[in-house]
């Protein structure tokens, strides 16, 4: 899949930046197919992780991000250029989910945290059902991702982003009009996660 040039001209600063600020270490790039759109599941450590994410796919990544991260000058624009689409907190309606099914079947990458916030301590939370909900209504693949490192983020620090094996969502056995299933699912990817940690 080509890069759209504003995405591969961000990734290419970026990459540079995190060059010189970390230490990063890629695992399992290999597991990610050529064409097709998937998602992409990670544990959430902290505000870099959409950017260590992405650094080193051939896929451009599509984000979900918090509606208020929009308001915000500069940032709210590149955001909009890059793909990502904002999700409005406490607000009941469909159109995120809506927008997250066309993504993926637009044969885009779909980036998302299942924990739906970050943990500060590195302890993996509580997954929320969107991953699952979504793989169920589009067939997608989903693809594990960790990010890990020691203690908080600090200028060296070593930082392992680790890609794991597609699950395909037949095998998690999702039906959409039992919740015990979705549950049951969405803690089998979110174990999937935590094994790449270890």
């Amino acid at each position: 899949m080509k890069l759209p040039l504003f995405y591969r001209f961000a990734r290419t600063v970026c990459a540079a930046v995190a060059a010189l600020i970390y230490n990063c270490k890629f695992e399992g790039l290999n597991n990610f197919p050529e064409d097709g759109g998937f998602i992409l599941v990670c544990n959430h450590r902290s505000y870099v992780d959409p950017v260590l994410l992405g650094l080193r796919l051939k896929h451009p990544l599509v984000f979900m991000a918090k509606a208020e991260l929009f308001k915000i000058p500069v940032l709210g624009f590149l955001m909009k250029k890059l793909g990502a689409f904002e999700v409005s907190r406490g607000i009941g309606g469909t159109s995120a989910l809506d927008f997250a099914i066309k993504t993926v079947n637009e044969g885009k990458a779909l980036a998302l945290f299942p924990e739906g916030t970050r943990s500060k301590t590195g302890e993996l939370k509580k997954p929320k059902s969107g991953v699952v909900v979504i793989a169920a209504q589009t067939g997608s693949i989903i693809i594990p991702a960790a990010i890990s490192f020691q203690g908080k983020l600090r200028f060296r620090r070593r930082i392992t982003i680790r890609y794991g094996k597609p699950i395909d969502p037949k095998t998690l056995k999702i039906d959409l009009t039992d919740r015990s299933t979705i549950r049951t699912a969405a803690n089998t990817v979110m174990n999937s996660i935590s094994e790449l940690l270890e």
